[in-house]
């Protein structure tokens, strides 16, 4: 999503010298200075990043169907869609009708995030989802895919506000099977703790755009008082995590609970004030505008667009508690955006934003 603030950008942290035992992991991993690498026993890390494939204009989404084996990839501003194999082999496969993308250096709609549905087969099970912007509205639509190509659009859920900005739009089946969805405030903060309002929220929707059993206020809302959510990602004993760009103090990362009001506009970072839900951790701007994350391992990796980097964040074992945060590639790759963990594999897939037509990539990145 475009940070709206506009403060100046600060330029990367120079790297420094390290302990010998470790150079030969830094010098790929590029982690910041003074901070010891982790060990494959703690979760690893990253080892180096290479290039998966060249040619990507914006790319918002990366999401594996279930077979593991090919992902579908969403361009923000061309409104296309590619299916993408682990060898790196792109396909176009079609786009999304009716996506109006905002001006390249204005706000944040167009086509964004993709999940295929669980059971996806190509043949019994052929569903597709998506969230994306029109003239006057965001929304999750479904569509056909065959393996081949896209077709049958159909939405499933209308009426959350767009804004030039703060459209939220990831979305991702959970362990239960129902489809969460991340919405913005839409510039209008006091959606956010408007419980009746589909904007500033966590929402958590069957196949069919309907509330899900045992969402907390019998309609589609998960959770409340979001800011502008962007990644969601399930742990190891299930939890769901979402990191949220904030205004212009903290970003957030939050451990996401049935019901809770995570405090915007009341709060932003650590939050006081009576039954609202503060984050487990947080980013500066110049080092964060968290984009999207992914789980490997027990540890939480973080894109990054203003701060140009992938954020480390280790989980403590079964705990609540979030461990030090580290940062690979800092400026390397410039703004950091969408990000997928590999099926079967200790790695990471992460898409470069904003560089240009033509001129993003998808890196590959393993973790050891």
């Amino acid at each position: 999503m475009t940070d709206i603030r506009r403060s100046t950008r600060h330029p990367s942290r120079l790297m420094t010298a390290v302990l010998t035992t470790a150079a030969a992991l830094l010098a790929t991993a590029l982690a910041q200075p003074g901070t010891a690498v982790p060990r494959a026993a703690d979760g690893g890390a990253p080892v180096g990043a290479k290039t998966l494939s060249k040619g990507w204009h914006t790319p918002w989404g990366i999401s594996f169907l279930p077979n593991g084996r090919t992902a579908l990839v969403t361009e923000r501003l061309s409104y296309q869609v590619y299916r993408l194999d682990r060898n790196g082999t792109r396909k176009w496969v079609g786009e999304v009708p009716y996506t109006v993308p905002e001006p390249y250096d204005e706000g944040a709609g167009g086509l964004l995030g993709v999940a295929p549905s669980p059971t996806w087969d190509g043949k019994k099970d052929k569903q597709v989802f998506f969230v994306h912007t029109t003239k006057s509205e965001t929304r999750v639509v479904r569509m056909d895919y065959d393996g081949a190509s896209l077709r049958n659009y159909k939405p499933i859920l209308t009426g959350i506000r767009r804004g030039g900005d703060h459209n939220g739009g990831r979305i991702a089946f959970g362990p239960d099977k129902y489809l969460y969805v991340t919405t913005g405030e839409a510039l209008q903060p006091k959606l956010a703790q408007d419980k009746s309002s589909l904007n500033g929220k966590i929402l958590r929707i069957t196949k069919s755009g309907k509330a899900a059993p045992g969402n907390p206020f019998g309609n589609r809302v998960y959770s409340y008082g979001h800011r502008n959510p962007q990644g969601l990602a399930w742990d190891a004993k299930g939890r769901l995590w979402s990191v949220e760009i904030g205004q212009q103090t903290h970003d957030e990362l939050n451990l996401i609970k049935r019901g809770a009001n995570y405090g915007w506009p009341s709060c932003e970072g650590v939050c006081s004030v009576k039954g609202m839900t503060g984050p487990k951790a947080t980013f500066s701007p110049e080092k964060g505008v968290p984009a999207q994350l992914a789980v490997v391992r027990n540890v939480l990796y973080v894109s990054s667009l203003r701060g140009q980097r992938l954020w480390r964040v280790p989980i403590d074992g079964g705990s609540e508690r979030l461990g030090t945060k580290t940062a690979f590639y800092p400026g390397t790759y410039g703004r950091l955006r969408a990000i997928a963990k590999v099926p079967g594999a200790n790695e990471l897939w992460v898409g470069t934003s904003d560089l240009g037509y033509g001129n993003d990539k998808i890196l590959r990145v393993p973790i050891r």
